[in-house]
């Protein structure tokens, strides 16, 4: 299996020379990096080509590396059912660059992209519906960004005053617990809760 995804990954590499900028195999698996610019034309081509016939979206994704100049990778998943192959390809992109739609070849992203734009903030040009798809329509931020805080910016409640939902700046409403880490079987050297019914 392993020759066969080398041979793959050096037949596309040798037909598309304008998107791909590396590819290896790792665990079994194809990886190509490629240029965002081109994306749309290098999937229509893996879609199309009678070696490749990755026929298949499987998935949209993206992953947030908070150290580099380009911070994202946009990842897309495909799979051939005809050649029982998979491949996964890498663009890398700033902070406020967009990146290609392709629910031209593969109308399934479109799902996938507005998912991505939701989670991290990354816009998809040509997308004909780009808004948010799984968080509120008033919601601040992009919550899969390593920069979101764990407790979110606004919660959401009803007030039985009012008689609406209401947006209020997060609250904490007990001070920070704290936690000793010990094994359950290690006794404690205070009294916890609860233990002084025991005696």
């Amino acid at each position: 299996m392993s020759e066969a995804l080398q041979e793959l990954g050096a037949y596309i590499e040798a037909k598309r020379t304008d998107c791909v900028l590396a590819w290896d195999v790792t665990q079994g698996e194809l990886n190509l990096d490629v240029s965002p610019n081109n994306i749309a034309g290098l999937v229509e081509f893996l879609k199309t080509d009678q070696t490749c016939q990755f026929s298949t979206l499987v998935d949209v994704t993206a992953v947030d590396y908070t150290g580099r100049s380009k911070r994202f990778d946009v990842v897309y998943h495909f799979l051939s059912m005809y050649q029982n192959h998979r491949i996964r390809l890498r663009a890398a992109i700033r902070d406020e660059e967009m990146v290609p739609s392709i629910t031209a070849v593969h109308p399934s992203a479109n799902w996938f992209e507005r998912e991505v734009f939701d989670m991290f903030g990354i816009l998809f040009s040509g997308h004909p519906d780009l808004r948010r798809i799984l968080t509120d329509y008033g919601f601040r931020g992009y919550p899969l960004r390593k920069d979101f805080p764990t407790s979110g910016y606004t919660e959401v409640r009803y007030d039985e005053v009012e008689k609406r939902v209401v947006y209020e700046p997060v609250s904490l409403v007990q001070e920070y617990r704290q936690f000793d880490f010990m094994s359950p079987w290690e006794g404690a050297e205070y009294i916890l809760p609860g233990d002084e019914k025991s005696d």
